[in-house]
């Protein structure tokens, strides 16, 4: 298992004129994630300036300008009907491909496939769920009926038409309560991929789930500490580098262990109870888009079973593709694949 990732001290933003708090925000996170870079700069000019002569009068040492915070460094942004600011990336031009990530992380996590399909003539949006990544953190809200309704205001804020919704894990479960409340309207095709429905939980009806006891471990250990229970899951069960013969990057653990911690607390705790048991059974029986469901068979997160294989018995018009020995992070793992499975699914 990876070590954890070097603290990274907070570093205050410059008291300075600016039209709104959200662009200091944003500084904020930017100069967190440089934290490190900058350290390891700093420490090899200091190093290169002990082995040189030092300035003297008649050769002034050059300090370049420090950089300020300006009102052209923005975040793409809405706010909600109930008040929750939600951040969004926009890329590309072409026919529109909408993303839904999965948890606890944020829109980077589809940033292969968004870099791929956008490079190949397509429209790529992706949002931060609310608390999320660079969304606000509201205290209540954190369920499938809201992530569902904020999805529907952005895509009618940008007013989208005839897209591709395409959700990861949790976003699988996000994309069909978005389209059992507000229908596919705006859309031409969905995708899920190592989605979550119909339903994660065991219960009575769903037999084929996971015990709830399952779920109720992993919020212990949220509780007890949510950094090191990220560290656990992406070194663990989520790439498949449990498995004999894995071989973990510590850069691909990292980076979904940093995706996870900039979400809220209150808000990635709830969103366990949302994406174990919500029941998207009859979500699923009002899709009339063509589907894609990829999932892999050794998916230990969300079994393909009661997952992948059950939803394809539920949607009409779905078509299922098994990643043979595939985990459930299969954007980092097999995203060559899943590139290209992608582009020749949007293009058809």
């Amino acid at each position: 298992m990876s070590s954890p990732p070097t603290d990274v001290p907070s570093v205050d933003a410059p008291s300075v004129d600016v039209p709104n708090l959200k662009q200091i925000d944003e500084a904020r996170r930017r100069l967190l994630i440089a934290g490190t870079v900058m350290a390891a700069g700093a420490t090899l000019s200091l190093s290169a300036c002990s082995s040189s002569e030092a300035p003297t009068a008649t050769t002034p040492e050059h300090v370049p300008p420090t950089p300020t915070i300006g009102v052209s460094q923005s975040m793409s942004t809405f706010t909600t009907k109930d008040g929750v600011e939600i951040y969004y990336k926009d890329w590309g031009t072409g026919p529109v491909v909408v993303f839904s990530h999965g948890w606890p992380l944020n829109a980077d996590s589809w940033e292969s496939q968004m870099f791929h399909l956008a490079s190949n003539g397509f429209r790529c949006i992706a949002h931060d769920r609310r608390g999320h990544g660079r969304s606000s953190q509201p205290w209540d809200g954190n369920d499938m009926d809201h992530y569902a309704d904020d999805l529907a205001q952005l895509l009618d804020k940008l007013n989208v038409k005839d897209a591709t919704l395409i959700g990861f894990s949790t976003g699988g479960g996000e994309v069909a309560r978005y389209i059992g409340r507000h229908g596919t309207k705006r859309l031409k095709k969905a995708a899920l991929v190592s989605a979550v429905p119909p339903l994660m939980v065991k219960t009575d009806a769903n037999p084929g789930g996971l015990p709830v006891s399952v779920f109720d471990d992993i919020r212990k250990a949220f509780v007890a500490n949510r950094s090191q229970l990220f560290l656990d899951i992406p070194s663990g069960p989520f790439f498949g580098y449990n498995r004999q013969g894995a071989t973990p990057s510590p850069g691909v653990i990292q980076a979904w262990w940093m995706q996870g911690m900039l979400g809220g607390h209150k808000n990635t705790y709830d969103s366990i109870k949302a994406f174990s048991e919500t029941d998207f059974t009859e979500d699923l029986k009002k899709f009339d888009v063509p589907t894609l469901i990829i999932h892999g068979d050794d998916d230990q997160i969300v079994p393909i079973d009661a997952a992948g294989r059950a939803s394809a018995k539920l949607i009409k018009n779905s078509k299922l593709i098994v990643y043979e020995k595939a985990p459930h992070g299969i954007t980092d793992t097999h995203k060559e694949r899943l590139n290209e499975d992608l582009l020749a699914f949007v293009k058809s």
